[in-house]
């Protein structure tokens, strides 16, 4: 599309990250003297509410080894919005340096995009849906903050919220006694998301140089043309053979084989004409 094509599964790096915020949440069996018997941990898949919804309830006797057990969590994608509260101007680029020392590689500002997601989990009583809501909401005040590194090749790494916008239950409890019950709370989430640009290269500018003109009577075109060279000022990366920086041009190394990882400094020169 437009010419490039490109993919950095940035999409799929956010919904993993969702994912493994909850991937380690357990809940607690208690004798009568409140002591733990047991520790169950509650596996999290992604899949919509009414997959998971239909898997636990298609064998109510609970003869199929292939049931889902409960406690379960799921998650998925509801939907995606462009947030322009965000948005960055486009012209800023951010830089990478390559194995040329005289290119690098450069991406335009990210588009920002809210992700929303729901996290469902299923429970067969209500004290261990309460046991998996304590151990979440108190994070959520109302945002969580978890790093995504979005651009490895870039070395993009970026603190991306997640909010909790508000939650729901619900009891799936319909018919006899011999129907299965599962309790479903519903949290919903939305991430402030940033989507990248194709990667794009271009060279290093090492060298810059300004020069200033006096020019007789009134400032024309032609009196610009005919006028004498004043000033001149450069300015170039400066950095010894040990490879540290320099001011000092005259000792630096070549301006051309310097990186632009490397710890140089700012050479300057200026030439004045009589």
């Amino acid at each position: 599309m437009f010419g490039s094509d490109y993919y950095y599964s940035s999409i799929r790096r956010y919904v993993t990250v969702f994912g493994s915020m909850f991937a380690d949440l357990q809940i607690s069996r208690l004798d009568a003297s409140g002591n733990e018997i047991q520790a169950i941990p509650i596996p999290i898949a992604y899949g919509p509410k009414e997959k998971w919804l239909t898997r636990i309830t298609q064998n109510p006797n609970l003869d199929n080894q292939l049931q889902v057990q409960l406690p379960r969590m799921a998650f998925e994608i509801t939907g995606l919005t462009y947030d322009g509260t965000r948005k960055l101007p486009t012209t800023i680029r951010q830089s990478h340096s390559t194995t040329d020392k005289n290119k690098h590689d450069y991406q335009y500002s990210p588009v920002p995009w809210d992700i929303d997601m729901n996290l469902y989990t299923y429970v067969r009583n209500a004290d261990d849906g309460m046991q998996i809501i304590e151990q979440i909401l108190p994070y959520f005040g109302p945002e969580w903050n978890v790093t995504v590194n979005l651009i490895p090749s870039m070395n993009i790494s970026m603190d991306i919220p997640v909010i909790l916008n508000g939650m729901s239950i619900e009891d799936t409890y319909e018919g006899d006694y011999d129907t299965r019950r599962a309790l479903i709370h519903t949290f919903n989430f939305r991430m402030k998301a940033w989507l990248y640009g194709p990667i794009k290269r271009s060279g290093i500018i090492k060298r810059a140089q300004v020069d200033t003109y006096i020019p007789s009577g009134d400032i024309t075109s032609e009196s610009m043309a005919a006028a004498n060279s004043a000033e001149r000022y450069i300015v170039r990366p400066g950095l010894f053979a040990n490879g540290s920086g320099t001011a000092n041009s005259a000792l630096s190394i070549d301006y051309r084989n310097i990186n632009a990882n490397t710890n140089w400094k700012y050479a300057s020169n200026t030439f004045f004409y009589g």
